[in-house]
């Protein structure tokens, strides 16, 4: 059965697999890094307590979360030289240093200050545990930065010369790869997604606890917090996605086409599809919900302006239409309800039944996932819209793959599934447990051993000796020695 299976689409599969399992971490590690440093800052500004309490609380969360998306973030590098050898041979040159840059300047930051912010709050004074702790969130963003920066060049790629060896080679100027014409637009839209999706998470954790307890003080500073940040910043993420569309629209025509479904050009105005059911093979959205000439307006600013249509792209490279419009509509709907959300709040706030509008609470509660699904969908509506190239108009997909054969590209499929299911599961299960737990006064943060953090380039002290503690004192010679 293997032998039948196309070997190409087995590590699409693969890769996109990997990639959502992962992104899903960094997604929520982005955002909750700064909700940590606003926690911390608030603490050293005012003084109270409970943004202290609620900073070691979240931290504990921020250590799984972040563990998890190094580890998984690790994993899928290696596929680029597994299944994607010939795409890292080509393209190597232009995007193995931005991946390195990633390393020598974010990963290193992060991992040079993640020990003094889990562990240091007792150790180091005040001002340099905040320090720390906003070089982490520093450093997530750094991240971001660096591999959208990679992920842009392969959908608008600039700065660069063909070498003899069919190879893309870096230009003249760095910073044409660098910042090229997708970058800013996925950037701002990309890292404001992780913080909605942050604020939405600690937001349905706070209206979890206020279900239980409406009286909860800390529970009712995190839900206040997270409806902010839902009421304030869901209406520019929707800014910022009409202007990343615009910006596909002029760069990638065939994605946009396939997320409006428009498989025939209208050349006096095009309607926005709603709903539908795409049939590529006949080019037309069955059962079509629309209204009419409104795409034109939102793509052009003009109701009368023409939209060209899949009709004038060849066949071949066109993008899978339909999981295209449907993730594409999965990602502005939960926009939209974020938004709905966020206003519903304010609403909420200014009768002063923010804390005690019970619905409200259940509807923030039944959104808590709602970002990591929306960021999925938005990843799956770039991503397969990009098809079939990898860098596009330039290197096909069918033309980037390792040469190998289906029933390996399978079996390391299966193991990858099982594997991820089995490791990331109890890790995700282990962080909703812990958001299960209400956060109190007194709250212990990241616990350390009796013996305190592995010293793995160093010596592992023991355990302090006490005179008076025969069971302190060496038993023998060997063993004072």
């Amino acid at each position: 059965m293997l032998q039948d299976l196309d070997a190409i689409l087995l590590a699409r599969i693969q890769f996109a697999f990997t990639v959502s399992f992962h992104f899903i971490f960094p997604a929520f590690s982005i955002g909750l890094a700064s909700f940590l440093a606003v926690l911390e800052g608030l603490w050293l500004k005012t003084g109270q307590q409970r943004y202290h309490d609620l900073f070691k609380y979240w931290v504990k969360i921020f250590a799984v979360a972040f563990a998890m998306g190094v580890v998984s973030g690790i994993v899928m590098s290696y596929q680029f030289g597994t299944n994607w050898a010939v795409f890292s041979d080509k393209a190597g040159p232009v995007i193995g240093p931005l991946m390195a840059y990633e390393v020598l300047t974010a990963f290193f930051l992060e991992a040079g200050f993640l020990g003094v912010m889990l562990f240091g709050m007792e150790k180091v004074g005040r001002k340099l545990h905040f320090a720390a702790t906003c070089m982490v969130a520093l450093g997530t963003f750094i991240s971001a930065f660096w591999i959208l920066s990679v992920n842009s060049w392969m959908h608008t790629p600039t700065g660069f010369v063909m070498g003899d060896n069919g190879q893309f080679l870096p230009g003249e100027s760095w910073w044409d790869i660098v910042f090229n014409p997708s970058f800013p637009y996925r950037l701002v839209h990309t890292v404001i997604a992780a913080y909605l999706t942050t604020a939405f998470a600690v937001g349905g954790v706070g209206a979890w606890h206020l279900l239980k307890d409406r009286t909860n003080a800390h529970a009712r500073t995190m839900f206040s917090m997270a409806m902010w940040m839902a009421a304030l910043v869901a209406p520019v993420q929707i800014f910022a996605g009409d202007m990343h569309g615009l910006n596909t629209l002029e760069h990638q025509p065939a994605k946009v086409m396939a997320m409006e479904g428009h498989y025939q050009s209208h050349p006096e105005g095009a309607p926005l599809i709603l709903f539908g059911i795409p049939d590529s093979e006949r080019e037309r959205v069955d059962y079509a919900i629309e209204i009419p000439k409104a795409s034109s307006l939102i793509l052009k600013h003009d109701l009368d302006a023409p939209l060209a249509g899949l009709d004038t792209i060849p066949e071949e490279d066109r993008p899978p239409v339909g999981i295209v419009f449907w993730s594409f509509r999965v990602m502005v709907g939960i926009g939209f309800a974020m938004l709905g959300i966020g206003l519903w709040s304010l609403i909420a706030r200014w009768r002063g039944r923010l804390y005690d509008w019970r619905w409200l609470h259940r509807g923030a509660l039944a959104m808590a996932p709602s970002g990591f699904v929306a960021v999925l969908a938005g990843w799956i509506t770039t991503e397969v819209g990009r098809q079939p190239w990898t860098v596009y108009g330039l290197l096909r997909t069918a033309d980037s793959a390792s040469p190998l054969d289906a029933p390996a590209v399978a079996t390391s499929l299966v193991a990858f599934v099982v594997v991820y299911f089995a490791v990331f599961g109890a890790g995700t299960w282990y962080i909703l447990k812990l958001m299960a737990k209400s956060p109190h006064p007194g709250e212990r943060g990241v616990k350390m051993g009796e013996r305190g953090p592995i010293r793995t380039a160093g010596i592992t002290p023991g355990p302090t000796q006490n005179p008076g503690d025969p069971d302190s004192l060496p038993r023998n010679r060997k063993e004072a020695e």
